[in-house]
């Protein structure tokens, strides 16, 4: 099936229209930090012409199927191997000082979902993998096998939220012994065995909070999305905006939470007149954050938990005197 056929891009026109004003200049640069399958790259290069566009993405399958859809915009596209914490890396090696917009379209992409031998649906049996990059880094059956249960505990609760963590792990450590963990769908079935019957009758399928915590650690991506947006507001340019979006509530939270700092004076109480260095760098382009319609999650249900936050950059990081 071709990228085309099989991905739709989340809440695509509202992450256009919250990065338009920064990108009708000629040679305005926008960056994708999450190139996944192409959608939102595509878009972006055929509504916004003048644009030059940079796409991160760690996964090389998809960087092959994404250059083969941004095949004919030529030298507009650079694409790049490179997890999206290493966006100054990467402008640096591009010599690209500041950039125009940044979008990221946070957590497993949809290409990933639907590779069946990649592990990361619940929904169908296939190796416990969940790399992005399956070139480098542990599986989360190695995961499974080898961490402590404590660290089990731990990165389910933190990761997953999942309340019965500990129920959940106990039944790992006691299955692991008698066999290593290698396909997804024992793991669901242990996971549905485990649970009180009041677990499973609520938030879908209960082995979603798991999958979501093995795939977090197997990847690193809640601490690589707290380097990252920090690094994206930074590479702004006066005017240039960011949009976000996020599927669970823990990069949310530190999007809103990034977004918030920077949209805040830094300034002591008590100041008669706030100098330029303490007033905020950000203006917050949506008022908490947005959710999809009924209609964009009707064209594509994994819309469903999505969350758009915006910030436009709105002055310059003034450094101290010497």
């Amino acid at each position: 099936m071709s990228s085309n056929a099989r991905h739709v891009p989340v809440m695509l026109q509202r992450c256009l229209d919250m990065l338009a004003p920064a990108l009708t200049e000629p040679g305005a640069v926008v960056v994708d930090c999450t190139l996944g399958a192409g959608g939102h790259s595509e878009a972006l290069l055929t509504t916004f012409p003048e644009a030059r566009l940079v796409a991160l993405d760690r996964d090389p399958t998809a960087l092959a199927l994404a250059g083969e859809r941004l095949a004919p915009f030529g030298e507009r596209a650079t694409l790049v191997r490179a997890v999206y914490h290493e966006l100054p890396e990467v402008l640096e090696r591009l010599g690209i000082p500041r950039v125009q917009g940044v979008l990221f379209d946070l957590g497993v992409s949809s290409m990933q979902l639907d590779e069946a031998d990649r592990g990361f649906a619940y929904a169908q049996d296939a190796p416990l993998d969940m790399r992005m990059d399956q070139t480098k880094g542990i599986s989360a059956a190695e995961v499974l096998n080898t961490y402590p249960p404590g660290e089990l505990v731990r990165i389910l609760r933190a990761y997953g939220e999942e309340k019965q963590a500990r129920r959940i792990v106990e039944a790992v450590v006691r299955e692991r012994e008698k066999e290593p963990f290698t396909r997804s769908a024992r793991l669901v079935e242990l996971i549905r065995d485990a649970l009180p019957q009041a677990a499973k009758r609520t938030g879908g399928n209960p082995a979603k909070r798991t999958f979501q915590a093995l795939r977090i650690e197997v990847n690193g991506e809640l601490a690589s999305v707290e380097r990252a947006i920090p690094a994206a507001v930074k590479a702004l340019a006066v005017g240039g905006r960011i949009a976000v979006l996020s599927y669970q509530s823990l990069e949310d939270r530190i999007v809103k939470q990034v977004f918030a700092a920077g949209a805040a004076t830094t300034a002591p109480p008590g100041l008669p007149v706030v100098p330029e260095r303490y007033q905020p760098r950000l203006k917050l382009l949506t008022r908490g954050a947005e959710l999809p319609t009924e209609q964009e999650i009707a064209e594509n249900r994994r819309a469903a938990p999505a969350r758009l936050r915006g910030a436009e950059r709105i002055r310059e990081d003034v450094t101290d005197a010497p």
